[in-house]
């Protein structure tokens, strides 16, 4: 199917572009159609219930090939993370509070909240977050202080994550476990600010690391979605996300992954100083995938700043068809394409 495209086809598909509550789905007609971006992250309060989303969703398709449906996905954690809430959307509890229940329990729980998103035209849950909190609860501004994480050790937050990922799959809905290799040691949130992002404790055998490990190992999950931080001990020069010694060497080469590796929001404050056109392609150099973008207006750079590059590099060009076979196996996998 990738071999069949043109290159602006198959650039399209390592996009996910944002759909706030309150938009409308045909702002994104353009970009579907014309620019092929292959993913829409659905974001923002959706308090209308299932129903509502479902109409969005069914509409987004609308824009997509027969044979090339999107993935659809959002972030329905809980802690202060759930987007689609209304009727015939559960409120779920906590993360910490789901750290609480037993895997089996879990597992069951994430089944029926898996159902509600599949209802609703979701096809991926941006979740589990399996940081490992090793710092002060309320310090740690982006997963501790809002109760994202299982708030158990790595081995439980581990168990906890398998169980989640492996209850969604049982809806029908794939899983990205976040935010890789981990954000519980830093103190400050990748979405608002720049600073405070340096991890200088987690390394490639650590404690911090092995919750995500042990999960990729056991559930298998969809995605990977790498941490805009930079961790010292690993990596010093560049954040997860661009960073080819964690992505490439460590996720592909020490664990064989080969599923799809996404990126946290490539709008959001900790990679500001980057070039906009540049984001995508530091992510497939890295040996990344699927840009996620949290503001509309990043999307067509991002998209032109991968055609640029592909059009003058030939092994970068190589790399974007091997990022596109992944996001269409794993389209393949899912029935949408």
């Amino acid at each position: 199917m990738v071999n069949a495209m043109d290159m602006d086809t198959r650039i399209g598909q390592l996009v996910m572009a944002p759909l706030y509550a309150g938009n409308a789905p045909a702002s994104l007609s353009s970009l579907i159609a014309d620019r092929h971006v292959g993913s829409v992250l659905i974001i923002g309060k959706w308090t209308g219930g299932v129903a509502s989303v479902r109409a969005a969703a069914d509409q987004l398709q609308g824009y997509a090939p027969g044979d090339n449906r999107l993935i659809i996905s959002t972030d329905q954690e809980r802690g202060w993370v759930q987007h689609l809430t209304g009727p015939g959307f559960d409120r779920m509890p906590t993360a910490v509070d789901q750290g609480t229940m037993s895997t089996n329990q879990l597992r069951q729980s994430a089944s029926v909240w898996g159902s509600q998103m599949a209802a609703a035209g979701i096809n991926v849950d941006l979740a589990p977050v399996l940081g490992t909190v090793v710092v002060n609860r309320a310090a740690n501004a982006p997963i501790g202080a809002l109760y994202r994480d299982f708030g158990l050790d790595a081995e439980g937050n581990a168990a906890h994550g398998t169980a989640f990922v492996q209850g969604m799959a049982d809806a029908g809905v794939q899983s990205a476990i976040k935010h890789y290799p981990g954000l519980g040691a830093v103190t400050d949130n990748t979405n608002f600010t720049a600073d405070g992002i340096l991890d200088t404790t987690t390394t490639l055998d650590g404690t911090e690391i092995k919750a995500f490990d042990t999960t990729i190992d056991q559930a298998n999950p969809a995605m990977v979605m790498m941490a805009l931080a930079t961790y010292q001990a690993i990596d010093p020069n560049n954040p997860a996300v661009f960073s080819s010694i964690i992505i490439d060497g460590h996720l592909r080469g020490d664990l064989g992954y080969d599923g799809v590796v996404i990126s946290d929001s490539m709008s959001a404050a900790a990679v500001s100083a980057y070039d906009t056109t540049q984001l995508g392609v530091k992510l497939v150099e890295a040996g990344g995938d699927l840009v996620c973008i949290g503001d509309t207006n990043y999307v067509v750079p991002i998209l032109d700043g991968l055609s640029t590059r592909t059009a003058s590099d030939p092994a970068f060009a190589n790399k974007v068809t091997q990022s596109a076979i992944r996001v269409m196996t794993l389209k393949i996998k899912m029935g949408l394409a």
